[in-house]
């Protein structure tokens, strides 16, 4: 089932501008982790962020993902400045603008992968209405799921299961879907089937999505690739052929 396409809005998605991140602040072993770091990233556009161990990938990633506070700078999603929220503004424009997927899928294994599906919805809510359980169905036919819906996810694979997240991030149409190493628990042709499954459905729905991801060859795959070296962005660019 194809589902419908995502209007088309105003081109930046989300703009940073001047973010820096320290801990312990006052303390002997204050440190900073990013240095006024700036970037930017459109509506539709698929994006790899790479990096050494220690970059500062999950911290950024954590910053845009409103789960952790900016120390300073600047950090707009369709066009509101986030610096300065309170958590209770934070929460609500994370709901309402984000999808999650982690490289390990956090599925509730008490509930079947439709009700796992559905609870953006219920989280965001406070409950599930039919036509939210409708869309759930929908979607999940979408990711080839439309015959597990009632499965646990110790009855699926862990491709099976990383695509009932994939579900879960897309339910409520966010804008921009966030992927920590989403293929990173997954064996090659798993791997490859998950990957490919997020690019078709950024293509119908034009979600844009940040990826995090330590394999060049995914990387390789993506419309735009940040590298992030100690904290500050060294690149941000195609993809390069000598990469695939």
């Amino acid at each position: 089932m194809t589902l419908p396409a995502h209007p088309t809005p105003p081109a930046d998605l989300l703009v940073l501008e001047g973010v820096r991140k320290r801990y312990n602040i006052g303390l002997p072993n204050e440190a900073e982790v990013l240095h006024g770091l700036s970037l930017s990233i459109g509506r539709g556009e698929f994006v790899a962020l790479i990096g050494p161990s220690g970059s500062g990938k999950s911290t950024l990633l954590n910053i845009v993902g409103l789960l952790e506070r900016m120390t300073s700078g600047s950090y707009r999603i369709e066009g509101e400045e986030m610096f300065g929220l309170d958590d209770a503004a934070l929460t609500q424009r994370r709901r309402a603008s984000l999808g999650f997927v982690f490289q390990f899928h956090h599925l509730l294994p008490a509930f079947n992968a439709l009700e796992n599906v559905t609870l953006p919805a219920l989280m965001r809510e406070g409950r599930v209405s039919p036509a939210q359980r409708e869309r759930a169905r929908a979607v999940l036919a979408a990711v080839g799921l439309g015959d597990a819906m009632n499965k646990r996810p110790g009855e699926l694979s862990g491709g099976m299961q990383q695509r009932v997240a994939i579900a879960r991030a897309l339910v409520l149409e966010p804008p921009l879907v966030l992927a920590d190493e989403p293929t990173g628990n997954l064996d090659t042709a798993s791997s490859n089937e998950v990957f490919a499954l997020m690019r078709r459905m950024h293509a119908e729905l034009n979600t844009s999505f940040l990826v995090v991801t330590h394999d060049p060859r995914l990387a390789a795959r993506c419309d735009r690739v940040l590298e992030l070296v100690d904290g500050q962005l060294v690149s941000d660019g195609p993809p390069k052929a000598a990469s695939a």
